[in-house]
């Protein structure tokens, strides 16, 4: 056998790159790309399912809910934003409370309020024991803020008049040493008359009248108790507000009056 017959065949080569499978992964993946690509911009986001959605996950995960108020908030502090775990009662929730410099009053508190009301209420009707008796004075509250001294026209004025009758000067006396006593609030003095029309030549009319006789009286009261004119208010109603019925003549006789309105506590706010 000759000698070359024994050799080999010479190794083929090996070309570089990568595998052939590689190629057909890469246009696979090309073509998902692509594929995904188009439906992306096909699709269309709705927004309101989107919202409520979004709501109903954070109900359902205790985010703390927007709670709408019909007051403005008063609070003081400073709410975080923080959240709450589940409602499980076995689970310490989180509460954020808001303080408020508008606290109710405490039942203590109340009473004390009240005991004041009722201790200067009877000191009026103490002080004007006698008045009342005679029919000259009614004393009335309204439960809790406000006494009203009620001056009836009986001896006070002459009819149509806004000067006071002689001897009717001791009772406004008395009115204006409580004022004096009673120390806290604003004192409102409003007259009021009855439905009668009146036209004379010194009041048109009955606001003239009613404005009048208020002035009369709270120029009294000022003048004698020497309290600070800013705390007096003065107003006139005529016919507008009647306590009795003005077709009997004792229904309009109540409705002639001059009421002294002490505001405890709480400054005078004109209507309207």
């Amino acid at each position: 056998m000759p000698p070359d017959a024994l050799k080999f065949p010479p190794p083929k080569s090996k070309e570089a790159g990568a595998p052939a499978w590689v190629l057909t992964f890469a246009d696979l993946m090309s073509l998902l790309l692509a594929f995904f690509v188009l439906l992306f911009s096909f699709s269309e986001i709705d927004k309101q399912k989107f919202k409520e959605m979004a709501g109903s996950m954070k109900d359902a995960f205790g985010v703390q809910r927007e709670l709408r108020a019909t007051d403005t908030p008063v609070g003081n502090n400073i709410i975080a934003r923080e959240f709450s775990p589940s409602m499980n009662p076995s689970v310490a929730i989180n509460e954020v409370r808001q303080t408020s410099n508008k606290d109710p009053m405490s039942p203590r508190d109340l009473m004390k309020v009240d005991k004041s009301f009722s201790d200067d209420l009877n000191k009026v009707k103490q002080y004007l024991e006698v008045e009342i008796l005679k029919g000259q004075v009614e004393v009335d509250d309204d439960g809790h803020k406000v006494i009203v001294i009620r001056i009836r026209e009986k001896g006070s004025f002459p009819s149509g008049s806004a000067a006071l009758a002689a001897g009717f000067e001791a009772v406004i006396n008395k009115i204006a040493a409580l004022a004096k006593e009673i120390d806290q609030g604003s004192i409102v003095v409003a007259g009021h008359t009855d439905d009668v029309p009146i036209y004379t030549n010194r009041y048109r009319s009955n606001w003239d009248l009613s404005s009048a006789r208020a002035a009369t009286v709270l120029d009294k009261i000022v003048s004698t108790s020497g309290e600070r004119s800013s705390r007096f208010h003065v107003t006139g109603h005529a016919d507008t507000k009647p306590i009795d019925d003005n077709a009997t003549p004792e229904g309009r006789a109540r409705n002639r009056r001059v009421e002294v309105l002490f505001l405890r506590g709480a400054p005078y706010v004109p209507a309207g």
